[in-house]
């Protein structure tokens, strides 16, 4: 029965192309407007050099603004969690820079990055849409302490720093893994729009190899490009998961 249910997913995906395969034949669908698997697969060997660099450098910089979004969201998070009204000045000026859509702003960033350098204003625009759920994990981890552990350790005389390093540090690490695994997904998403709002090549990320191809109809080579995007993003996605995995049986543990 575990066997049966790893195979469903790939058997659902193969009949949806056996009926995408058969139906672009038989109604005689125009390539530019759907493409066939195979064309799409044919499309997708072709390009594979290009591609896995455009992969890569949209990977670079995903992972560069995830880090960036780490820091500055931890960072502030350890602030507020030591001043309640530090706190309640911060998040409703997080929360309205994360509704904000990031095609609103990112022709500001692209302007203030300078056009010939259309990678700076993408890696600060996906920060941007990773820094929130990072911020607000750590936020509501560092508040979730035990009251009666918070009150034993002002019973035996704690500091602010030791509750903080010794309680609500420990405390916050599955909140904080949980903000990481959504940011990632997040940073991908956000460095691919932001790419496409910059209008540039010069970033040579998987947006613009999209871009590229959609302005010369070619549908085929813009599925060849979506399909690694979903791959770099459903590997990103997996690889958070199982470091949060193993590292919340490490924190169980101790």
């Amino acid at each position: 029965m575990r066997g049966l249910s790893r195979l469903a997913p790939w058997a659902l995906i193969a009949v949806i192309l056996a009926l995408w395969e058969l139906a672009c034949r038989a109604l005689h669908v125009p390539p530019y407007l759907l493409p066939a698997p195979s064309s799409v697969a044919a499309a997708l060997i072709q390009t594979a050099p290009s591609l896995a660099t455009a992969a890569m450098r949209t990977l670079a910089m995903a992972l560069e603004a995830l880090l960036l979004a780490s820091v500055l969201a931890c960072a502030l998070a350890l602030a507020v969690s030591l001043s309640r009204v530090l706190e309640q000045a911060v998040r409703p000026l997080a929360v309205g820079l994360q509704v904000t859509p990031v095609v609103a702003i990112a022709p500001l960033f692209v302007i203030w990055a300078g056009v010939d350098h259309p990678g700076r204003a993408i890696v600060a625009l996906a920060a941007i849409v990773a820094f929130f759920p990072i911020f607000s994990g750590a936020v509501s981890g560092l508040a979730s302490a035990d009251p009666d552990l918070e009150r034993l350790f002002d019973l035996y005389g704690a500091s602010r720093g030791q509750k903080l390093l010794r309680l609500r540090l420990p405390t916050a690490v599955p909140f904080l893994l949980e903000g990481h695994k959504v940011a990632a997904g997040l940073a991908i998403i956000g460095a691919v729009v932001a790419e496409f709002v910059a209008g540039s090549g010069g970033a040579q990320g998987l947006a613009w190899r999209i871009l590229e191809a959609g302005n010369r109809l070619q549908t085929a080579k813009m599925f060849a490009a979506i399909i690694t995007l979903a791959l770099i993003a459903a590997s990103l996605h997996f690889a958070f998961q199982a470091f949060e995995r193993r590292a919340l049986a490490w924190w169980r543990g101790r």
